[in-house]
C-alpha cells in the first residue's frame, strides 16, 4: 500500500535530540492548519464534520479540535466515554456489533447510534426504547455497504467481497428504513474525490426511493481532504448537490485528514551489522509502534532520506519477532549507534495502535508548536504501563 502523505513541513527544521527516543512529536500548528481546511470545507458546503477518534485520539488537543469541528465519531463504549469526557460537540458512535450491556451507556452518551445491520436494531429495540423513555436523545443510524470496491488493498476495503462491515445495499427494504433516522457509509481509505463520486453514483440508485425519509447521511472517513492536491472546491460543489438531492443533513468523518503530516516518530539506531546488506536495529518497532507497516503493508517516509544511488540499510525493531522490519532506507545520518532519525506522518493510527509486546517501551508523546517553537512533554510511559496491562 502506497501512502501519498509524508510532507516534512516544519519538521524539516526540528532538532530530533530535543525529545527522548522513541517519541511521537505532534505539530500543533500543522494540526490547526488541517482543522482550518476541514472547517472551511464544512462551512462552504454547509455540512457537519466530525473527527474520527479511531485514527487520532490525542485528547490533550481535544479543545483545539473543538474550536474547528462539530464533534467526534467513536467506535464503541470506551471511545464514546473519552469523547464525552474531553471533546465538544456531537458524538456519533458506530460499532460492527454492540454488546447489549454496553448499549445503554452508549445511547446515553451519543447523539447518533449507528448499527451494522437492521437485525441488530430490532434485537436491541427494548434497550433503545428504555433509553428514550428515560429521556436520552439520540438518532438511530444504519451503516450500508454500497457493494462497490474502491480500495487499493482488499483487507482494508469495507466493500471487498464478503465484507462484514455495513448492510448490503441491495438488501435494504422499506421496513428497514422505518427503523432508522440516518444512513452511514464508510468505503474510502486515503482517497480523492473521484472514488467518492463513483461510490455515490452506485448508492444513489438504491437510496433515491428513500430521499426525504432519512434525516442525515454520513459519508464516513477516508477522504484525504487536507492533502495539498485534493479537489476541495469540487468536493464542496458535490456535497451541495448531494444535499439538495437528498434533503438530508450531511456528515463527513475524517480521521487521517485531521492529523495528516502533523506528527513524526523519532527513533535511535541501537546497533548495526552486516548480513548480505547493512542492517540496523532501532528502538522503533514496526510491530509495537507502527503495526500498519506490517498489516497494510506500507513503507513509511523517512525525514531527510537520501535520494538517488547508494546502498540502503534495512531497519528493524528491537523485538524478537523476525518480521519486525520497517523497511530499507538510505539514511540521512551515519549508520552508527546513537544516531537519531524520524518517520513522517505518524500522528494518525500509529499512536492509537501501539502495544508493549515483548516489553518494548511505548513512545513518549510530545506537543510542538512550529510557529512559536514551544515544546511540551504530554505523556511519558514507564514500566508500570506495561505491567498493569495484565495481571
Amino acid at each position: 500500500m502506497e501512502t501519498r502523505a509524508g510532507d516534512p513541513g516544519a519538521f524539516a527544521h526540528f532538532d530530533l535530540h530535543r525529545v527522548d527516543s522513541p517519541a511521537f512529536v505532534v505539530d500543533l500548528a500543522k494540526l490547526r492548519s488541517n482543522l482550518q481546511i476541514l472547517a472551511d470545507v464544512r462551512d462552504a458546503a454547509e455540512i457537519k464534520v466530525l473527527a474520527a477518534l479511531k485514527a487520532f485520539s490525542m485528547w490533550s488537543v481535544a479543545p483545539v479540535i473543538g474550536e474547528y469541528l462539530d464533534g467526534v465519531c467513536t467506535s464503541g463504549l470506551w471511545e464514546a466515554r473519552l469523547a464525552a469526557e474531553h471533546y465538544d460537540g456531537e458524538i456519533a458512535t458506530y460499532c460492527a456489533a454492540y454488546k447489549p450491556e454496553d448499549l445503554e451507556e452508549i445511547c446515553r452518551l451519543s447523539d447518533h447510534v449507528i448499527f451494522n445491520s437492521p437485525m441488530q436494531i430490532e434485537r436491541c429495540s427494548a434497550i433503545i426504547a428504555a433509553a428514550r423513555a428515560r429521556g436520552d436523545h439520540f438518532d438511530i443510524g444504519l451503516r450500508v455497504n454500497p457493494l462497490h470496491a474502491e480500495g487499493e488493498v482488499p483487507r482494508y476495503d469495507p466493500c471487498a467481497p464478503h465484507s462484514r462491515l455495513g448492510f448490503p445495499i441491495d438488501q435494504l427494504t422499506e421496513e428497514h428504513m422505518e427503523l432508522v433516522d440516518g444512513i452511514h457509509m464508510h468505503t474510502l481509505c486515503e482517497q480523492d474525490l473521484e472514488p467518492f463520486k463513483r461510490t455515490w453514483d452506485v448508492l444513489f440508485d438504491h437510496l433515491e426511493p428513500y430521499f426525504g425519509q432519512f434525516k442525515w447521511l454520513n459519508f464516513g472517513g477516508g477522504h484525504h481532504i487536507t492533502r495539498a492536491d485534493y479537489q476541495r472546491e469540487e468536493l464542496v460543489e458535490f456535497l451541495r448537490d448531494v444535499k439538495e438531492d437528498t434533503g438530508a443533513e450531511l456528515y463527513l468523518e475524517p480521521g487521517e485528514a485531521v492529523a495528516l503530516d502533523a506528527g513524526i516518530l523519532v527513533g535511535t539506531i541501537l546497533d548495526s551489522h552486516w548480513n548480505g546488506m547493512d542492517l540496523a536495529i532501532t528502538d522503533v518497532s514496526a510491530t509495537c509502534h507502527m503495526p500498519d507497516v506490517i498489516e497494510a503493508p506500507y513503507r513509511p517516509a523517512m525525514l531527510g532520506e537520501e535520494q538517488g544511488e547508494g546502498d540502503p540499510v534495512r531497519l528493524g525493531g528491537p523485538s524478537c519477532l523476525a518480521g519486525d522490519v520497517i523497511g530499507d532506507y538510505r539514511l540521512p545520518v551515519e549508520l552508527r549507534p546513537g544516531e537519531r532519525f524520524a518517520f513522517l506522518d505518524q500522528a494518525h493510527y500509529s499512536m492509537v495502535k501501539t502495544t508493549t509486546f515483548n516489553g518494548v517501551p511505548l513512545p513518549s508523546i510530545w506537543l510542538w508548536d512550529s510557529e512559536s517553537d514551544s515544546l511540551e512533554l504530554v505523556r511519558k510511559f514507564g514500566y508500570e504501563d506495561f505491567r498493569d496491562r495484565l495481571s
